[in-house]
């Protein structure tokens, strides 16, 4: 560190410690008084998110594989990129049987899938860590096994959401899952497909991530 960085740095904290601010108490009362009962939460997602283009899918637990796979077929999707170590991964595999979508194993290092990530695979699926009432969306919960990629660079991105994980507001979410404790480097909230404008204001999908956001809303 240069002498004069140092200098000026050991000013501003000498002040800082001679002039002490004790912050505010944070009041969460206008959040924590947003509540749905419980079955207007689904709906309310659906609503909103279904009015920016997401599509949404219902199956149970025993039969997702199976929606999701002639989903697919009837799409014309030929491939389906998923996380092979996750419950979510297995349980596709156990329950997929003979389909022309091909299902591919993220399983290799990013750079070894590469070419076929950006040029040919059509789908990716993921799970979340629920949905949020009030806005609308989801929440993406990047891990080692499921990494962004999965969700990010194919065309069309299936999320999977149990109707157990559903929260009013993100402030709910974020205590009841303990988010304090541990966080990956990047959780996300996604309310729809990726879309931008230019200046003249024309819509496009997917060009920064997946042109559709499919949700996959499985019932107990």
């Amino acid at each position: 560190m240069s002498d004069a960085r140092n200098s000026i740095l050991t000013k501003l904290r000498a002040t800082r410690d001679a002039h002490p601010l004790t912050p505010p108490p944070s009041d969460f009362a206008p959040i924590e008084a947003k509540h749905w009962a419980e079955e207007e939460r689904l709906p309310r997602i659906r609503r909103l998110m279904e009015a920016v283009h997401t599509e949404f899918l219902d199956a149970t637990e025993a039969d997702w594989p199976v929606v999701l796979r002639e989903f697919l077929e009837r799409e014309g999707v030929g491939s389906l990129l998923y996380a092979p170590a996750t419950e979510a991964g297995k349980r596709l595999v156990e329950g997929w049987g003979a389909a022309s979508t091909t299902l591919i194993p993220y399983d290799r290092p990013l750079e070894d899938i590469k070419p076929q990530l950006f040029e040919s695979i059509e789908a990716g699926l993921t799970t979340t860590r629920g949905a949020i009432a009030e806005t609308g969306s989801l929440i993406l919960w990047p891990t080692a096994d499921e990494p962004r990629t999965l969700s990010l660079v194919p065309h069309i991105h299936i999320a999977i959401l149990r109707t157990d994980a559903l929260y009013d507001t993100f402030l709910q979410a974020m205590r009841e899952q303990g988010w304090a404790q541990a966080m990956p480097t990047n959780a996300l909230l996604v309310s729809g497909p990726s879309k931008t404008a230019d200046i003249e204001q024309t819509l496009a999908y997917g060009v920064h991530g997946p042109k559709r956001l499919i949700v996959l809303v499985v019932h107990p």
